[in-house]
């Protein structure tokens, strides 16, 4: 043992024999369980949790989530159990209105008491990791949470971005709710920070790899350092390594050393709303259900907000019908959102998954149906390769377009049931040998293989085509023998689809022009004679990218269209004048912001960390690392979702592959990852930045799976409270 380490120990010694003699058994209790805990931190900062049990594993892996990002941690369960605006203000108000709109303290408490007794033990486990944290920890200063609750893993139970709530828009909630209030309050777009941007997910079978082993490309685009990487190791059995959301206790994206999951966002449609028939009869509201009348169920919440140094606050009075909690109004009715909220059954699904040995296995654990916001893409050791869009799919009426708000008085527009996983759109084993989603319409998922969408209701996959989508059935077409680090090469493929129609539009119209500036000519010929693949010393991909942006920001394109639509509207059937002057505005901002047109790409598209806040700040005058990657908009596989910020002239990214994997299962698992920045939010710790590097070059780093890997590579072993 160190020095250094022997007076952590010591230290954290003095304190738990003070607090026990002055009768502190808590505790005690928890530093009797950090005894049960090892944490191993390798080369680049990733921590190993090996402990005796499953809530041994979850105490020492929420214990090390705090140490590496404690304020997301915090700031995720602020956000989820309805207290922001106690940070931010009340202009934050109206999404704690939405969290209680959908489950209050007391009800989060109800569903932690009928858990099944496992899974109260890992909640126990996880609220104890936190606060073991915090006690040995006097140094850090929370914004709020001074105590973790076992019962809080209820509010943000899935894992995915911002969870199903997150999907209902807060203006309707703020002019609802807000007649309430004699007050105007400003609501910001959206009170959490996760951007819903793009994922990619590909599997591919061993019968097109040089091994015979099936692998699985993890690429989820998410905000930068939203999600932390680690592994999580029990006697009981669990082994799983992959991406955590701060502040839960299972993996979600990852692998085991036998099944890999990857999940993208989807667009099936499992929120609806219904338009409930209110009236008040006797002082009393109630709305209409068919033949019969029911009460509108009501509560009042009383909600605090930062105000100065000290707090307001505002009490509202909120309502539910049995479709759900109503959330605002359409010509002057009221209007009930339903989505999926079970969770129990969802904290069920998302932690059994990460233990599943096998496709069988796995597919069962599908049968949970809780996983609503997600599509999934799978791999196994035995060769395996599957895909499921969606999960929890409402089963519907087809005679409705449930797309638009339907007649909640009607007892036939009610949900009936859930399809079973059989029926919603499903891949297995496709003689192709790949699959692939980038958050788009399941029926190109695998090639002339997948499935048909005159085979499903309209509800169960209505998702457009995108430019990822494209390319990622071009790279994967005609694959053969791939070795890991080829899937690593294919995952940044550098060409982008979106400019195929966008571009050459442009230099047609270019071409009905004869009085042309000799400068915008010459930058029209650059951009011309591009390839249309991203590299860092393109300067056609500055042009072509700040063109695309300026005049997606015209919005000149008909109401309706995809993203992608609207990009190819803009090459095909645009006037030949309007683009040939967004060009030259194009042209005309390039000079005046960095004197010249003719500037590489990697020159303006950047990566900056500067410090581990949340909300990232920028600045030009501070170092920056170039970075050759594009947007995923343009159909970028490796998306670096780079844009201007307040007071920059240059791109810096925000979102994108924040955390990815390449996996081959095989008789023992082989995995690469990156995780952009580094493993910590402390400027000073050596794993702040240390992955830069890896992220740019596009060489991501070695997976230590095995105990013996993990030991070669060990720099930190501890349990906690010793660190």
């Amino acid at each position: 043992m160190t020095q250094l380490k022997r007076v952590a120990t010591l230290a954290a010694l003095i304190l738990i024999v003070s607090a026990c003699s002055s009768g502190d058994q808590e505790l005690r209790r928890l530093a009797a369980i950090a005894e049960r805990v090892e944490i191993v931190r390798d080369d680049f900062g990733v921590p190993h949790i090996y402990g005796e049990t499953d809530a041994d594993v979850v105490f020492g892996m929420l214990y090390a989530q705090a140490e590496d990002d404690f304020p997301r941690v915090e700031r995720n369960y602020i956000w989820a159990t309805g207290r922001l605006a106690e940070v931010d203000g009340e202009a934050a108000i109206f999404s704690d209105v939405r969290a209680n709109l959908y489950m209050t303290e007391e009800e989060a408490r109800a569903e932690y008491e009928s858990a099944p007794d496992w899974l109260k033990e890992l909640c126990i486990a996880f609220a104890d990791g936190l606060n073991y944290y915090l006690a040995t920890h006097p140094e850090v200063e929370p914004a709020l949470l001074t105590r973790f609750e076992p019962w809080m893993p209820m509010f943000f139970f899935e894992g995915s971005i911002g969870g199903d709530i997150e999907q209902i828009p807060l203006d309707g909630i703020a002019e609802f709710y807000g007649q309430q209030i004699a007050a105007e309050v400003p609501v910001p777009a959206s009170a959490f920070t996760e951007a819903v941007n793009a994922s990619n997910g590909f599997a591919i079978s061993g019968e097109l790899t040089a091994s015979g082993n099936a692998m699985l490309l993890i690429n989820p685009h998410t905000s930068f350092y939203f999600r932390g990487e680690m592994q999580v190791v029990s006697e009981d059995g669990l082994n799983a390594y992959g991406a955590v959301t701060w502040g839960q206790f299972f993996i979600y994206q990852g692998f085991n050393e036998h099944t890999g999951w990857m999940h993208t966002s989807t667009y099936v449609d499992f929120i609806d709303e219904f338009i409930e028939d209110v009236s008040e009869v006797e002082d009393e509201l109630v709305y209409r259900y068919g033949d019969e009348i029911r009460p509108v169920e009501s509560y009042d919440v009383s909600l605090r907000y930062k105000d100065g140094e000290g707090f307001g606050e505002r009490t509202f009075t909120l309502y539910r019908t049995h479709h759900g909690p109503i959330t605002h109004e359409v010509g002057g009715e009221w209007v009930a959102t339903r989505i999926n909220w079970e969770p129990v059954s969802a904290l069920t699904q998302s932690y059994t998954r990460t233990r599943q040995s096998n496709y069988d296995e796995f597919r069962e654990m599908m049968d949970i149906r809780s996983n609503s916001s997600n599509n999934t893409v799978f791999a196994d050791s035995s060769g395996n390769i599957a895909y499921f869009h969606g999960n929890f799919v409402p089963r519907r009426d087809p005679q409705f377009d449930f797309s638009q708000p339907v007649d909640g008085s009607d007892p036939a527009t009610d949900w009936q049931g859930l399809h079973t996983v059989d029926e919603i759109v499903t891949v297995a084993n496709p003689p192709n040998g790949w699959i692939q989603n980038t958050n788009a319409t399941p029926f190109t998922s695998a090639g002339e293989y997948s499935p048909r969408r005159e085979d499903y209701p309209v509800y169960m996959a209505p998702d457009d085509e995108n430019f990822r989508g494209i390319h990622a059935v071009r790279v994967l077409t005609g694959i053969e023998d791939l070795t890991l680090e080829g899937l690593m090469e294919l995952a940044h493929d550098p060409y982008l689809p979106g400019f195929e129609k966008l571009i050459p539009g442009l230099a047609e119209s270019f071409q009905q022009f004869d009085m042309i500036d000799a400068e915008l000519a010459q930058a029209m010929e650059v951009l011309q004679s591009w390839d249309m693949r991203v590299s860092g010393d393109s300067v056609a991909m500055t042009l072509a990218h700040f063109y695309a942006r300026m005049y997606l920001e015209q919005n000149t394109a008909p109401e309706g269209m995809s993203f992608m639509e609207k990009v190819n509207f803009y090459g095909t059937e645009s006037p030949p004048d309007e683009q040939v002057s967004i060009f030259a505005d194009t042209v005309a901002m390039l000079e005046a912001d960095f004197g010249t047109w003719n500037i590489p790409w990697s020159e303006v598209n950047r990566f900056q960390r500067l410090s581990g806040d949340i909300d990232l700040q920028f600045d030009d005058s501070q170092p920056s690392t170039p970075v050759d990657l594009g947007n995923s908009d343009w159909g970028a596989l490796a998306d670096f979702g780079s844009r201007r910020q307040e007071g920059t002239k240059k791109l810096y990214g925000v979102n994108g592959n924040s955390f990815a994997a390449v996996v081959e299962f095989g008789d023992r698992v082989r995995a690469r990852t990156v995780l952009v920045g580094g493993q910590s939010n402390d400027p000073s710790s050596p794993h702040f930045t240390d992955q830069v590097e890896l992220y740019t070059s596009h060489e991501w780093k070695e997976v230590a799976f095995y105990r013996e890997d993990v030991e070669a590579r060990a720099t930190e072993r501890y349990r906690p409270g010793e660190r």
